[in-house]
């Protein structure tokens, strides 16, 4: 790149510091921008899919032969307009280099990467971020999102983020839409609603296009009825909104920004569903939406993104928001071309340049990429036939074996993970389907954009009338966090644990990690010392076994031993001082007598279960529930029976989640699955029983008594308000690398 600074002196800069050059010449530092000169000349074909759309290709055209310098003239300005008939086309057009360029629709650019190996050059950011919200909008007060079923809808377009997959993600998910995948699914969408225009679906599903009102012709160039064309009136987000102006649909579906075009009173006639069942007015799309995806892109050849990105970048440079030349031509502005969002949508704010080594996952996000595979974008799989559960040890996966050969449902696959948190990132990845968490780990899955499908019940009203397919409690029992010390240790006491051995059932547990650091440890470290737990055990305790931590909170720790073997401090079964079980194993010592701690950071649910099975696991002979105490906040020291006034605090139950397409399908799967224990209580396998697996706790909690009803809650409503608060004060200043891992994939809305 050359830069021109103030005084007229040419100095030469490389490409990648044209940002911040650009900043200091928009902030009035003297420099004159000069664009990057492209290696070689080269004409530019930008697929077009109306004549609206190809005047306004053709202005920009124009404007680049009379702006750009004489050098660069030979390549930029040659801008050629060619017009295609869809959006479809311009992509085989791409593809067979009959064409260069194209802007689309996420869901678009997904089938352009991967079923026409295409890449994606650049994306478009709006004003409030990078991506959209999806809202299903409405002009009949007593319309609800649960009685959409026999409607006539509006899509943007088919396979669209805003139009299509979002909402039929969110139907999916809340069971109001049905999907066999013994068949696609337009198939049984056209069968839900009673008329649509989905631009885009004629080839799947004509049932799809009975509202369009595009020209037919035998033609295909000259056929614009149903196409992802301006040519078909009710084409993409202000086609669909057309549709609903016209009194031909009854809701559409269409991203929030085209929202934008709803002005004044008009704004009065329309009102958005929301998923709780209510209406809203438009400007709350905010809180009433169906979803959030990624915004639109522009999509080339991979040996041609190289000067595909540069004239981008000039493009923006000249006629983007803040260009140069943008009294001549404004290229996110359609107004005096007929339509909007022409060539990009009108409310792009600038187009960020993509590096080359940028997989789709990374250009669209996890979550949608995942969407999208579970709307059957790739065809079928065998994925789509099997449920995927997460084990995260061997003990684990013997378990997990077992309930698969036990069960007459669908096939289940048990895939190993490192620990709950790999289970997270798998599921993301779309490498497994669900996953059972305790309340701190569905917390992290709830930030990483996983919901709620059942929850753990503890209590004993699973009578026979309420296990049916839908048990609903409206009191989730909780579990208590408690502190345990050996009798025979009178000076270990709540206060004064410094110096100190601890266990810990595993890190992120809410007994063994979250809720401990609240209480006074020790005279020189109260609990307002520090707000990360970890760094709090590390100052207080001298060393110490919290599974999956590392240094000296790791030198009490075991690791495994036979099939089970792993390294030391892992944070599953593999490591035997793992768990509410591993705690206590920690607090007694191995057999031999050695690695053992103080204090036992634990839940109080199967303690008295779990020292049984120290001598029936002959792990330790001879201990009962009188050689063990409670350590009380204020210094006393209870019996283990007085747990009710003498814990750590309150911990809400353990809640499946999974993504929120499978949603549906997870719940199904749990219902047949825990109906033997209604109907067959004899049967051998036992889903909420772990003893004859050697360790407590595998894959649900022991003391489950069946599943409740929970998808159509929120994370944070099971967590509750001051449990999910301190969660919140902690996580705010602890490091946490899949929290991390999770935010990189989360969109923006500002």
């Amino acid at each position: 790149m050359i830069l021109v600074d103030s005084e007229g002196e040419k100095r030469h800069t490389p490409l990648f510091s044209f940002r911040i050059y650009w900043n200091h010449r928009v902030e009035g530092h003297g420099w004159t921008v000069h664009p990057p000169l492209p290696m070689a000349a080269k004409k530019i074909r930008w697929c077009t899919v109306s004549t609206p759309e190809q005047k306004k290709c053709a202005e920009l055209a124009k404007a680049l032969v009379a702006v750009l310098p004489p050098a660069a003239v030979t390549a930029f300005a040659r801008l050629s307009c060619i017009r295609a008939s869809s959006t479809a086309e311009c992509i085989n057009r791409i593809k067979a280099n009959r064409g260069d360029l194209v802007s689309l629709d996420a869901g678009e650019v997904y089938s352009a990467v991967k079923q026409f190996d295409l890449v994606t050059i650049a994306k478009e950011i709006y004003s409030e971020g990078s991506c959209i919200l999806s809202v299903a909008v409405v002009r009949n007060s007593s319309l609800t999102i649960r009685s959409l079923r026999g409607l006539r809808s509006c899509h943007s377009g088919v396979r669209w983020t805003a139009g299509w997959s979002l909402p039929l993600g969110f139907l999916l998910s809340r069971n109001y839409l049905s999907w066999s995948k013994e068949h696609p699914l337009t198939q049984d969408v056209s069968g839900f609603f009673n008329a649509s225009c989905c631009p885009g679906a004629a080839a799947m599903s004509p049932a799809l296009c009975s509202l369009c009102q595009g020209q037919k012709s035998y033609n295909p160039q000259k056929n614009y009825h149903c196409e992802t064309s301006h040519s078909e009136p009710f084409y993409n987000n202000q086609g669909a909104l057309r549709c609903l102006r016209s009194g031909e649909g009854d809701v559409a579906f269409v991203d929030h920004l085209a929202l934008e075009s709803i002005e004044g009173s008009d704004s009065d006639m329309f009102r958005l569903l929301c998923p709780d069942g209510t209406q809203a007015p438009i400007s709350h799309y905010r809180s009433c939406n169906l979803g959030r995806g990624p915004g639109g892109g522009v999509v080339s050849r991979n040996n041609f993104r190289k000067i595909a990105r540069k004239f981008l970048m000039t493009a923006q440079l000249m006629f983007g928001r803040q260009g140069r030349d943008r009294q001549r031509f404004q290229l996110f502005n359609s107004s005096g071309f007929e339509e909007r969002d022409l060539l990009f949508r009108d409310s792009t704010h600038k187009l960020a340049l993509l590096p080359d080594d940028m997989d789709v996952s990374q250009v669209l996000g996890l979550d949608y990429v995942a969407l999208l595979k579970g709307l059957g974008h790739e065809g079928s799989s065998l994925e789509d036939s099997v449920m995927r559960w997460c084990c995260i040890s061997h003990a684990e996966q013997k378990k997990c074996e077992q309930w698969a050969l036990s069960i007459k449902s669908e096939p289940l696959v048990c895939v190993r993970a490192a620990s709950m948190r790999d289970c997270i990132e798998k599921i993301k990845r779309d490498e497994v389907d669900a996953v059972s968490l305790d309340a701190t780990h569905s917390y992290i899955a709830g930030k990483c954009g996983l919901v709620p499908v059942v929850t753990e019940y503890y209590g004993s009203h699973c009578v026979p009338e309420e296990r049916g397919a839908h048990f609903e409690a409206d009191v989730l029992p909780s579990l208590v966090g408690v502190a345990v010390a050996k009798c025979s240790n009178k000076n270990v006491i709540m206060g004064n644990l410094e110096d100190r051995r601890s266990c810990h059932g595993y890190m992120y547990s809410p007994a063994g990690w979250l809720l401990p650091h609240r209480h006074t440890l020790s005279l020189t470290h109260n609990s307002s010392s520090s707000c990360d737990p970890t760094q709090v055990y590390n100052e207080v305790f001298w060393k110490g076994c919290l599974p999956g931590s590392e240094g000296n909170l790791c030198k009490v720790c075991m690791g495994g031993i036979g099939e089970a073997a792993s390294k030391r401090c892992t944070d599953n079964h593999n490591e035997r001082y793992y768990g509410n079980m591993g705690a206590l194993r920690c607090l007694v010592g191995d057999p031999s007598g050695k690695s053992y701690g103080d204090v036992a950071f634990l839940e109080q649910h199967n303690l008295l279960a779990n020292i049984l099975s120290l001598s029936s696991s002959d792990w330790a002979e001879g201990w009962t529930a009188s050689e063990f105490e409670l350590l009380c906040g204020d210094g006393r020291r209870a019996a283990l029976s007085e747990w009710e006034s003498c814990n750590l605090g309150a911990i809400p139950p353990n809640t499946i989640m999974t993504r929120p397409v499978l949603t549906a399908r997870v719940y199904d799967f749990l219902m047949k699955s825990q109906e033997p224990l209604f109907t067959r209580p004899n049967t051998a396998f036992k889903l909420f029983e772990s003893e004859q697996f050697g360790e407590s706790d595998l894959l649900f909690k022991d003391a489950t008594n069946c599943f409740v009803h929970t998808s159509h809650m929120d994370y944070r409503s099971i967590l509750k308000g001051e449990f999910y608060s301190h969660l919140e004060k902690v996580f705010n200043c602890t490091h946490s690398d899949i929290l991390e891992f999770c935010n990189q994939d989360v969109c923006s809305i500002f």
